[in-house]
């Protein structure tokens, strides 16, 4: 029995990495390498249990039944629902707000006007649906609240500071204007809408926003004839 002991820990020493000053392998050990292919679809599925019962009633099971994933398996990944959800808002899409997929209609009020699409407002919806499943955490994780803040309200806001400053090198508005201030105004607008209002954000409520209070407050005239309501104006000549 001894030396069938001795011959096990020695087959194990012959398998384990050695340890050498500098080899990251000294520091790992034997065991099977972990599968993360599956990863976006268990953090969609995490997304979508959060907007649909919120972080209080969400639970791993849910999560796993979802993903139809085992929950050994979330375990190992994420040890706690804080991680697996902080990780899962953090990973959420930007899509149509990267800079150069950015409309550019020759005016501002074009530009803010095409950036209005279904599929966009299906996401925002979404997005502030996830939002206010996070509301009983935000407060008490700061963690959770960068999170939200960085897939959520940065990404629309970034958007809008881009469209804004373009305007402003094209001569469209001063300079002066506080286009860092200003870049909040639809997301955050959006987010009380839904958030305390319990209303959706529709074409009507963002077009509605954007003439009457974001381009008043960029000196600019919005469109207040409800006939042409939505429809990008050619630019001046």
């Amino acid at each position: 029995m001894i030396r069938n002991a001795e011959m096990e820990v020695n087959v194990v020493a012959q398998l384990e990495p050695v340890a050498v000053a500098g080899n990251p392998a000294a520091e790992t050990k034997l065991g099977r390498k972990r599968d993360h292919t599956r990863d976006p679809e268990i953090l969609a599925a995490a997304l979508a249990v959060l907007a649909e019962t919120g972080f209080d009633g969400m639970t791993i099971d849910m999560v796993a039944t979802r993903a139809k994933a085992g929950k050994a398996t979330l375990y190992r990944r994420w040890p706690s629902k804080n991680e697996l959800v902080i990780d899962a808002v953090a990973c959420m899409k930007q899509g149509d707000l990267d800079p150069d997929r950015l409309p550019d209609t020759g005016t501002l009020r074009g530009d803010l006007v095409a950036m209005i699409k279904p599929r966009s407002i299906e996401d925002a919806e979404k997005k502030m649906q996830i939002m206010a499943g996070l509301m009983s955490m935000l407060s008490a994780t700061p963690e959770m609240a960068d999170a939200a803040n960085n897939a959520i309200v940065k990404p629309r806001a970034a958007a809008n500071r881009f469209l804004m400053q373009r305007a402003v090198d094209r001569g469209e508005i001063s300079p002066t204007c506080d286009i860092d201030t200003l870049c909040l105004v639809t997301p955050s607008m959006a987010a009380y809408r839904t958030l305390i209002e319990r209303k959706p954000v529709d074409r009507d409520f963002l077009i509605t926003l954007i003439d009457g209070v974001l381009l008043p407050a960029l000196g600019l005239r919005g469109d207040t004839d409800p006939a042409r309501r939505g429809k990008v104006a050619p630019p001046a000549s």
